[in-house]
Formats: C-alpha cells, sequence, structure tokens
C-alpha cells in the first residue's frame, strides 16, 4: 500500500524553535517599499544569490525562489510550496510530487521537467551545488507529466525531505545552455535571475542593495509591497544605526546589541534558537590533534559558562556533541566543564611540548562581527592558559571556503577553524560536516574528520526510516562524537532580529541558513 502525504507532513524534528509573526495592525497598510538586512546577517553576504551555493540567507532568497517543499514558520512540519502533494512508495524509495500551478517571472510555465532540471544541477558537484552531498540517495529524476515529478532513491533516505526544503526551483529555459562547471559564478545570478516567488529581481547595486519589485501574477496573490529592498551595511553597528533611524524596518542584531531596542515600543525584538553549533574543529590532517587527550583539553580549557555569561549575555546554551535538542541527547556524557589543571595534566601525558609546544596554531573563521571577536580572543587567551598558542584568523565567507574546500589545502592556513553547522530542524543535516565520506571536493568535512564508528553511526542514523528509531540512532551519534571529539563543540545561540512595529503581517523565523519557512511576503506591509 502506497502511503500519501498531504502537505503539510511532520518530520523528525531536532527541537522546537521559537518564531514570532509581527501582529497586524488595525490601520491599512499602504502599498510601500519594505527595506531591510535580510541576507545572512548584518551587512549581509554580497553576491549569495545563487541557492545552489548559498549556506545562509534563505530568508531572502525565498523572497524570490521557492522551493518544491518548505518548513511551516515553527520548524515542526514540511508544508507544500511548489508541489501541493506528495507520495512515498512502501519501500521508501520513490517519492511522487505533484506540482502547483506556477509561472515564472518571465510568464513561462513551471513544470516537472523544470523541477527534474533542479534536482540534477543540485546533485552535479561541478555546479558549485553545496547541496549534492544530501542528494547521494537520489538515483533519478523524471517528469512523467508537466506536473509530476518522481524521484528515486538508491537506499532509503530520512533526511530527503528537509534537503528539499533548500533546492530552489530553477528554470530551465534560462540555464540549460551554461555549462555546469560555469554555473557557480555566472552573471545571471546577479543580473537576470527569474523565480517563481512573490516577488521578483530588478536590480542589483554592487555593495550597496538588491531591489525586488511585487510579483502582480503571483498564483498567491498579488503582494501586498511594491518593493522589498535588501540593504547591504559595513558592519552591525550600520545596521543598527539604519533601523533606529527608520532607513530599514528590519535587521539581525546580536544578543549584545538587544539593549537597544527592549522596552521599546517601535521596534519588536524576535528571539529563538539558532540550532546551529558553534564548535572548534579540528584538522585532523594536522598531525597535532592526532591523540584524544589534546581534543580533550582543548575542552577542559575553555570556560564556556563564562564566555556565555559575559559574552552572550547568557543567550546561548553549552553543546557537548553536534546536538542540544534532548531527544537526541543521551544522558551521562562527558560535560567537560572548565578544568584548565586537568587541561594541563593531559597534555602533559600526551606529550604536547613534544608535538607543538608553543608554536603558533591557525584558528580559522568566516566570523567578523564584534561578538565573534571576543569569543575568538576568550578562546585564545583561556588556551594560551594551558600552554596552547592559537592565532585567531578572521576572514570572508569566499576567502574561507577557498581555503578550507580547497581538495588539497595548505594545513598550516588552518590548524583549527571557529566555525558553525546547523542540526535541525533534522538532526540529519549535521552528516555533511563529520561524515568521511563528505571530505572536499565530495563534501563540506571541512575538519577532514576520519573517524570510522562515526560514519558508521551517521549512516545508520540517516538510514533509519522508523520514526521511533531515529533519536536512538542520532543519540549514538552524540555519544561517539562527546568521546571521541571530532570536533570541540562550545555552544548553540539563540539568534535575534529586531523588526519595526510598523510591520503588519511579517513573518520572520531565527532559523538555520535563514531557513527557509514559510513566510509568506507577499502578505507583509508597512502600517503608516
Amino acid at each position: 500500500m502506497r502511503r500519501l502525504f498531504r502537505l503539510s507532513s511532520t518530520i523528525a524534528l531536532a527541537g522546537m524553535m521559537a518564531t514570532t509573526a509581527i501582529p497586524a495592525f488595525t490601520a491599512p497598510a499602504q502599498a510601500a517599499t519594505l527595506s531591510g538586512g535580510f541576507d545572512v546577517g548584518p551587512g549581509g553576504f554580497q553576491g549569495n544569490f545563487n541557492p545552489l551555493a548559498a549556506t545562509g540567507g534563505f530568508t531572502w532568497l525565498s523572497v524570490y525562489f521557492e522551493p518544491l517543499v518548505t518548513y511551516d514558520e515553527k520548524l515542526e512540519k514540511v508544508v507544500g510550496q511548489l508541489a501541493s502533494s506528495y507520495e512515498v512508495s512502501p519501500d521508501q524509495m520513490t517519492y511522487t510530487f505533484k506540482l502547483a500551478d506556477a509561472k515564472w517571472h518571465d510568464g513561462k510555465p513551471f513544470t516537472a521537467k523544470d523541477a527534474k532540471f533542479t534536482i540534477e544541477l543540485a546533485k552535479n558537484a561541478k555546479t558549485g551545488s553545496v547541496l549534492a552531498a544530501r542528494l547521494n540517495a537520489v538515483s533519478s529524476a523524471e517528469a512523467k507529466d508537466d506536473k509530476t515529478l518522481v524521484i528515486k532513491l538508491s537506499a532509503p533516505s530520512a533526511s530527503l525531505m528537509d534537503t528539499l526544503t533548500k533546492v530552489m526551483m530553477l528554470p530551465e529555459h534560462a540555464l540549460s545552455q551554461i555549462p555546469a562547471d560555469q554555473l557557480a559564478k555566472n552573471t545571471w545570478w546577479s543580473t537576470a535571475p527569474i523565480g517563481t516567488g512573490p516577488f521578483k529581481f530588478t536590480k542589483y547595486v554592487t555593495d550597496q542593495y538588491v531591489e525586488l519589485a511585487a510579483n502582480t501574477d503571483y498564483r498567491g496573490g498579488k503582494p501586498a509591497l511594491e518593493k522589498i529592498i535588501n540593504r547591504y551595511f559595513a558592519n552591525p553597528a550600520a545596521a543598527i544605526a539604519a533601523l533606529r533611524a527608520g532607513e530599514i524596518q528590519f535587521t539581525y542584531v546580536d544578543s549584545n546589541d538587544l539593549t537597544a531596542f527592549n522596552n521599546n515600543k517601535d521596534f519588536r525584538v524576535i528571539e529563538g534558537n539558532s540550532f546551529v553549533v558553534n564548535y572548534l574543529g579540528f584538522n585532523h590532517d594536522s598531525p597535532i590533534w592526532k591523540d584524544v587527550r589534546i581534543r580533550q583539553a582543548v575542552m577542559y580549557a575553555i570556560n564556556r559558562d563564562a564566555i556565555i555569561q559575559s559574552l552572550y549575555g547568557g543567550a546561548a546554551k553549552p553543546a557537548n556533541c553536534a546536538y542540544i535538542a534532548d531527544q537526541v541527547v543521551p544522558k551521562g556524557i562527558e560535560t567537560y566543564a572548565y578544568d584548565p589543571e586537568k587541561a594541563k595534566q593531559l597534555l602533559k601525558e600526551a606529550g604536547w611540548e613534544q608535538i607543538n609546544g608553543d608554536k603558533p596554531i591557525t584558528l580559522l573563521t568566516y566570523y567578523t562581527t564584534p561578538l565573534a571577536a571576543n569569543v575568538m580572543a576568550a578562546v585564545q587567551a583561556m588556551l594560551a592558559q594551558v600552554g596552547i598558542n592559537v592565532t585567531p584568523r578572521a576572514v570572508d565567507t569566499p576567502t574561507y571556503n577557498s581555503i578550507v574546500l580547497n581538495p588539497t589545502p595548505d594545513v598550516a592556513q588552518f590548524q583549527m577553524v571557529y566555525a558553525g553547522l546547523q542540526n535541525g530542524p533534522d538532526p540529519g543535516s549535521i552528516n555533511v560536516g563529520l561524515n568521511e565520506k563528505q571530505i572536499p571536493p565530495a563534501g563540506p568535512n571541512v575538519a577532514r574528520v576520519r573517524m570510522p564508528v562515526l560514519t558508521a553511526a551517521l549512516d545508520a542514523a540517516l538510514g533509519e526510516t522508523d520514526a521511533a528509531k531515529r533519536e536512538a540512532r542520532y543519540q549514538e551519534v552524540c555519544k561517539v562524537m562527546n568521546k571521541e571529539l571530532p570536533w570541540g563543540p562550545l555552544w548553540v545561540a539563540k539568534r535575534y532580529g529586531v523588526a519595526s512595529s510598523k510591520l503588519k503581517d511579517f513573518v520572520w523565523t531565527p532559523a538555520p541558513g535563514g531557513g527557509p519557512y514559510q513566510a509568506h511576503p507577499e502578505k507583509w506591509a508597512i502600517a503608516e
């Protein structure tokens, strides 16, 4: 018997995320322009227009591109976007999607051929797709007719639907003539992209803003706004100043920036769990980290509670593996409470003086906010107290990726990284950062983790299609991580956005990577 799911359908969660919808005003909304710092975070990531290569910024990208399925605004369920329903075969090897009636921004119909084309692009690593590794189980995509897409798997994958929420549909007629290896950096993404969403791309002014105009033919109805503009800022302080001056109506903020908005009726602070674990990634190609006692010493040397309280203002929770959600964290695992004397003893036992001594260790990161700089400085100071000498190096995201994703990187450029990887809503998403089969160029296992016991635990969890057994599988992943320390897990911080109280029907969720999720931008409005 085949199982039919009307979208929405509940999937396994790594945990619950907070979300806030800005309540409607009684005054009528006027057609207007909404400006904000929507993309990635304060400052944004200019040029982040290609959803195949995007690791964040989906809050913005999903305003004009759309996936087949997405999360609801609470990140609890997968709901339909460009698909209205889907069926799963009894062996969980075939997914059949029925597509909604939709048009591209140039007026051409969206069909199953476009969906097939997009899935094949996303599977092809030559396109620069960061989703290729997550779609390994997809053996084929077939357009049965204009409104029916069939995806066949080589093995059951409980994380397929989560991955598909991040696969934004792309037009075959506009992109099919571009060679796959030239697609990633093609000018189309920043000059003439077309999607199916409620707003359409009109202009990009380098380093300043992207402008979208209302898609008056949108299947969900004509948008309430005329335009949406994504502003870029040199730093978070500039974005906050623009928000307070009324130049923009929304931006991400760090926890230490909230005092300017708390108890201010002109703004609404939106708070939620990021479900992004921040970690110190030990480059396992570097010989200095081979002994687990050295990795344990790093954990014991860092006073995570002090950093959380003093720098995050308490707005984070320690992580002792890749997860913090209760259902996937087993009881009794090591908490790595701050113990610098134990760290020193472990280093002595492992022969740290002979292995590395006080030679500087490059600690690479793409986090460039003032908060991140303070965190890096605190980590540097704490490690120095036990005899580990690290030198932080903060770079922009493209530079970071060019270093860590290089198939043959210079180990000296990064012996350790300070980074983040989402672990929700589906816990399977952490696999690409830890599975030895995802070492670059195959995937984003940038720490070059080669632990057969961890890979086996991840594979077992990913292949477990019985929802009742999945949590136990991921608990096993957590146990292995906690014992073997492929990373030095630090914490999961809360995420914040601040919106003008003038916004009506505006939905923003503090989602990993910015989403995507069901936000209905066509309903967003500004009340005067």
